[in-house]
Order: structure tokens, then sequence, then C-alpha cells
């Protein structure tokens, strides 16, 4: 390619540029981008911006804040087409004045001030910072950036003071662009826009929140180039209702968003900050984080823009299951964004309520004691009606408001009910465990908005380190089998460490079961009776009996406690009867990929052979965008790997160049 540089000298007069960078995906800010605080985001190396422009009047928004002028100092050009590919931009104080501009009466106003950035258009058709010098050599301040006074599309903007930074709204625009190929979601995003009015007017932010928040969304947006959020407006143009999600968040949707648990906690809590947060399982059966959000209120309004902000983010179906708090006007706002899910109630946030609506009453343990009874130990509908309707009648609670709408909403919460709902871990359906908030060590009540935006980010690492550790540990170990049984042995060379681990503990749990014989046939499907010593209390046992079907000739084994729809693996019940029919694998079917060793790299090439809706160029940036993110991902483990992995990637890199060259030759 014949390139040519041009020696240029552009006053910021000259700019018609308007807004600050966007990758496609974000909002950009409003009319007051230059509005910026003290800790407006300097420019880094890798920053990346949509065009020349973008570019440039970001850096002179930067120029702005610090207190200096830009001035163009190179551009260059491709000599056929004149399309600009490169440039420097530095400090109007850079160089000295040539000899013949010396014999003028003009004031020396050139230090030899070194401060600049260097970009280039990248093979992605954006603009990348290659090379930045911030320190300067002459002072800074208000008297040296009088020409900034006049940028954006021919209308000037005023310049706030620091003190009237902290009082102006972040006025951010939705985003019209998702991502290409992304079939109608632009316009969806403009019906995002238009919230109603009769919501609370605001965030309830504390003095410093609005402009720490600003500064998180432009350094994550500037540095994160798959970074998305949406921001809601009131008339007056203050942040309503926000959300964001990161790259891995995003990732993670594609991988994961199949089952979502919507946590409201931090709302219903009145916690100082009014997160609400998606989560789903990974294939090591942890959290993960899908997008978080600010709402100003628990209204319809305000849950409807969130949920349909994450719906907009991921580009995708709707989640086969989702599971929130119990309230109303979440139920309504669910069935509205997600009428093709299963909405369920989440029993744990459900059972952390009980001292809260239950404590004050007379024989309170003995309630709670047959209440979680009922619940827990329920196999058939039948046991729950009678377990509920004894703890009413025994206890005198038939009055009892909360208990009353409990029970009127109980298919959407009890176990009993739910077995034919898939919850992929996220159920919480046996004694003790719970769905704990991600962000459970990092955000109480009292955290405000700026602490927590630093500690977001901490949490992020730790989990992302943690599932990076887990990933390493399950490709490269074996797991130790405790039993000569054939399915554990099965097992053990597909799931990660954590699954198996979980599902050996029914492997194991298989010889507590005995007596299992053959009750009735109905056509092809047999059912078996299994019982089984279950530990109820510290050293006691009862014997319960569970009614497994099965159906050899479609490989097809269903126990009634519902083990693998609830958790994603068979139960001992199961097992036992597929061990007395003598067979010796457990059923592809129920070998869920999701908790496999290598799912991400499996699932790459089945989800994009079924996006026959989605443009081809769309389908190769996503499956190369994976890929290219496990590699990031796991040469983060170490220096070896980090080296390794970053070999691998500029050779690859320079085989791609190899190819333009063959085409342009």
């Amino acid at each position: 390619m014949e390139e040519m540089s041009l020696q240029t000298e552009r006053t910021v007069e000259e700019v018609n540029s308007a807004t600050l960078p966007t990758n496609g995906q974000n909002g950009v800010l409003e009319d007051n981008t230059c509005e910026g605080g003290k800790e407006f985001v300097a420019p880094a190396i890798g920053m990346e911006f949509d065009s020349y422009d973008d570019a440039y009047n970001y850096y002179n928004c930067y120029a702005t804040e610090v207190g200096f002028t830009v001035r163009v100092k190179n551009s260059w050009f491709k000599r056929n087409t004149r399309e600009k590919y490169g440039a420097v931009l530095c400090c109007s104080c850079q160089g000295f004045k040539r000899v013949k501009d010396v014999n003028h009466l003009r004031k020396e106003t050139r230090t030899g001030c070194r401060a600049m950035v260097r970009m280039r258009i990248v093979d992605s058709k954006r603009w990348r910072v290659l090379d930045v010098i911030l320190k300067h050599n002459h002072l800074l301040g208000a008297e040296t950036h009088q020409s900034n006074k006049k940028i954006g599309c021919g209308h000037k903007r005023k310049l706030l003071s620091n003190s009237d930074i902290e009082m102006q709204p972040v006025k951010l625009y939705r985003a019209l662009v998702i991502d290409a190929g992304s079939d109608g979601n632009s316009n969806f995003s403009q019906k995002l826009a238009k919230t109603p009015s009769d919501q609370p007017n605001k965030l309830n932010l504390r003095k410093g929140d609005t402009q720490a928040m600003y500064n998180y969304l432009c350094r994550v947006q500037l540095t994160n180039p798959n970074f998305f959020y949406l921001v809601d407006l009131n008339d007056e143009g203050g942040v309503r209702n926000v959300f964001w999600a990161d790259a891995r968040s995003r990732a993670a949707n594609v991988y994961f968003g199949d089952v979502i648990f919507f946590d409201t906690n931090c709302l219903s809590n009145k916690y100082e900050v009014p997160l609400v947060s998606f989560v789903g399982m990974n294939h090591h059966g942890r959290s993960i984080l899908l997008g978080c959000g600010l709402l100003a209120s628990e209204t319809i309004q305000s849950y409807t823009w969130v949920l349909n902000a994450w719906l907009c983010c991921t580009s995708g179906p709707s989640p086969q299951t989702v599971i929130t708090d119990r309230c109303k006007d979440l139920q309504s706002a669910v069935v509205d964004v997600f009428p093709n899910s299963q909405h369920r109630f989440c029993l744990s946030d459900i059972m952390r309520k009980v001292p809260e609506n239950l404590g004050g009453l007379h024989s309170y343990d003995a309630i709670r004691k047959a209440l979680l009874k009922g619940v827990y130990e329920a196999l058939k509908p039948y046991d729950f009606e009678a377990a509920w309707g004894f703890m009413v009648q025994h206890f005198g609670v038939s009055d009892n408001e909360w208990l009353r709408s409990l029970y009127e909403d109980r298919a959407q919460w009890a176990p009993v009910y739910l077995k034919d709902t898939f919850f992929m871990g996220l159920a919480a359906a046996r004694l003790g465990e719970t769905l704990n908030p991600f962000f459970d060590k990092y955000l109480h009540k009292q955290t405000p908005l700026k602490e927590f935006l630093d500690k977001y980010e901490l949490a992020l690492q730790k989990k992302h380190k943690e599932e990076v550790i887990e990933d390493t540990e399950s490709r490269n170990s074996s797991p130790e089998l405790k039993t000569r049984c054939s399915f554990e042995l099965q097992l053990s060379k597909v799931y990660t460490r954590a699954i198996f681990k979980r599902f050996q503990l029914e492997v194991e749990e298989m010889y507590s079961c005995f007596s299992t014989t053959q009750i009735h046939i109905e056509g092809l499907i047999t059912i078996f009776s299994v019982k089984e010593r279950v530990l109820l209390e510290v050293n006691r046992r009862e014997i319960k009996d569970f009614e497994v079907l099965y159906n050899p000739a479609a490989s097809e084994v269903r126990c009634i406690c519902s083990c693998f729809n609830f958790y994603g693996y068979l139960c001992r019940h199961a097992l036992s009867v597929l061990n007395f029919n003598g067979v010796e694998e457990i059923p592809e079917r129920y070998i869920l990929s999701r908790w496999r060793k290598d799912y991400k790299r499996l699932f790459i090439h089945d989800h994009e052979a079924e996006s026959s809706d989605t443009s081809e160029q769309a389908q190769r940036f996503n499956q190369l965008y994976r890929s290219a993110l496990q590699v990031v991902e796991e040469g983060a483990i170490s220096l070896d790997h980090y080296k390794i992995a970053l070999r691998a990637l500029e050779e690859s890199l320079d085989r791609v160049h190899g190819i333009e060259d063959k085409v342009s030759s």
C-alpha cells in the first residue's frame, strides 16, 4: 500500500465532529459531552473509535478538561483513494516556530511540548490509539484553552465549572445499533428510550455518584470494545434507569443465558445502591454475571425497561426459565417481556423472609419446622397440601396474610409443583440451599455507588480468575473415583470437576437405595419403586419410596424427585433403575453439554449452525470473538500461558495479513 504524509496544522475551530466515541453497541454522550469533571478518562494505548472525527473530538474534550489546545501534527492518506488511515494529534505548544515566523511580532507560545497521541485505522476499520504521551512541559489552565470554545456541529457548548458538574445529569443516548445482523433491535432500542412519565423522576444518588457513573461508563466504553449500556432519562434529562454488561457478561449470555436469576435483593431491602443483577449458572455450577442495572423504583415500568434492556443486549432468544423474587409488578413485567419463558419465584428468597413474616407468631419454631417439612419433603402435590393444611389448622394461622398469599402462589415456588421446569442448578430445591446475591461480599446496605463501582471490577476479576483456574484443573487432572460403578467412570471423563463431584455424590448414595421393584407397566413405560434410607436429621434416617418411570426404547428415565430438571444430572434413584436393568452407560440425553469440560468450544459450532437468521458476517465475527476470548482467558493464567497465547495471536494476525498481501498483489 502506498503511503503519503501531509503536514497539517488544523485548529479546533475546523472540527465538525460532535460526539465521543461509540462502538455501535453503547450510548454516546449528548451535547454536554465535554462537561466532564476532574476525572475525565485520559487517552491510553489500545483505545478504539468508530471514526477519525470521533477520536479527534474525544482528544479535544480531554484537552479542554486538562487545559490545553489540540493541533493535528501529521495525517497519512492512501495515495489512490485519499482515505485517511493515520494521524498524530499534539498539544498546540508542540515544536517551535519556523525561522520566517520569528520576524513577526507575535509572542512565542510554543514550548516544544511532546504531549500527543498517535493513532491509525486497523483491520476492524476502527481507529486505534498506538502511542500516547501525557506529560506537558508548560503550565496548564483556563488561559490556555480559549480556542476550544467552538466544537461540535456548528453550535457552541457551555463549559461547566467543576461545581456545576455535580448538579448536571449524565446525558446519554440509547444505542441505536446493537450488533451487525441484529435483525430489528435498533427499532427496539428506540422503543426503550420512551418510558412512561409516571415513574419516580430519577435515581436517588449521593453527591459524586453521577460523576462516578459517568467516569465508569466512559472508561469502559473506550477500553472495552464489546461493552454495552443503555440509559433511561426522564423528561428533564436526569438519569432514571441504567443497564450495562461488559464483554464477558455478553459472552456468558450466549453460553448460560437459558436460565436466569433476576436478583432484586438490593431494591427490596433498600440498599444505598439500587442494583439489580442478571445471574446465570456456568459450567462449574457457579453463579456468573449476565448484566447489571440501577433502577429508580420497584415499578412495572422500571422492571419492564431493564428486562427489555437485557434482552436487547443479548440479541438472542428469551431464556427458558426466569427466576425472580415474589413481586406482582415484577411478575407482570416478566410476562410482558418474556411471554414464552417459564417464570418461577426464588424459593430461597421466600424462605429468607420466613422470620420476618412469621417470627412474631406464637410457636414460631414449630410453625417453621412444619412449613419446611411440607416444602422440602413433599414428593406429590397431595403431600404438600396435607402438610400445609395441618400447619394452618394445628397452629391457627389461617388468617395470616403472608401465608395465605404464599399458598395462592404455590405453583410458582413450591418444588413439588415445579418438576417440569428446567432450573439448571438455580432451583435451591433442597433444605439448606440458597441463591446468594452475586455481589454478596462486595455490597452492603450502606455501600455508596462510587465504592461499589470500584468493587464491581474486583468482584468480576475474582470470579473470572476462579473460573479460569477451574477450567485448567478440569482439563488437566482426573478426579478420584470412589466406586466401581461404570456411571462414575463415564462422566469423570466428560464433566468439569465441580459438576462431577455433585454427580459423584449421587453415585455414592446409590448404596443407600435398596429394593428396586417393578410395580407397574403401561405400554413401553415401566414404573419402578426405589426405597431409600433418607437422612432427615443427625443420626436419624427414614425410609422413603421414590417412583421412577423407565422407557428402555426411548432411553428415558424419570424420577419423582426430578433431580435432573432441578440440577441437570440424574439422581441416585434413576441410576439404581438403570443399573437394575443392566444399563452400563448413562443415555446421551442425560449428559448435558453445558457441564462438559470443553463446552465453550463445542458450543461455538453448534450455535453458529443454528443461527440461520443472522448474517454470515455477524456469524463469523461472533465465532472469532468467542474463540479469541478463550485464548485471552486462558492466557492470563500464568506468565508461561501468557507468552504462548500472545505468540499464537501474533502469528495468527501475521497469517491473516498475508492473505491481504496475496490479494493486493
